[in-house]
């Protein structure tokens, strides 16, 4: 590894150090800083090789955040690790971690928060749209806002 290379390297791991990134986010890093392609994909394929860099952990924690800390439903997630260059198998694995009873206790419980009265077909057309925004698929919606209207009752 020559210096640019060994520079990149170093880059890089302070920079994963401030805040973990996908390979495709550290290479685009490394290229805004004017590093060569040579050094960068020897600096990202070092990374990877000593566990520092790795897009499956990356979309695992990513997903379980956005899960837990934003209520995000799984369409969201996709959404959002697709644009962080993270491939579809390893984002199809980060979402398998959830079972479908989960997602619909999940989409309840954002239901449950927001407050808002289920007494009507209104009602319930608003809470349906309101999740599917948040990125759930329009079946889980849809049962979440059946059991949360049957609860209600």
């Amino acid at each position: 590894m020559g210096d640019s290379a060994q520079d990149a390297f170093e880059a890089a791991l302070r920079a994963l150090e401030r805040k973990e990134r996908t390979a495709a986010e550290l290479t685009a890093w490394l290229e805004s800083r004017g590093y060569a392609p040579g050094a960068i994909e020897a600096a990202v394929s070092r990374l990877t090789e000593i566990g520092e860099l790795d897009d499956a952990r990356f979309a695992r924690r990513y997903a379980d955040d956005k899960r837990e800390l934003r209520g995000w439903g799984a369409s969201r997630i996709r959404e959002a690790l697709e644009a962080r260059g993270v491939g579809p198998a390893l984002i199809d694995s980060a979402l398998s971690a959830e079972s479908h009873e989960a997602q619909v206790g999940r989409a309840g419980e954002l239901l449950a928060r927001r407050g808002r009265p289920l007494m009507d077909q209104d009602d319930r057309a608003r809470a349906l749209g309101y999740l599917t925004r948040r990125g759930y698929d329009y079946e889980i919606a849809y049962e979440a806002v059946r059991v949360a209207a049957r609860d209600a009752a």
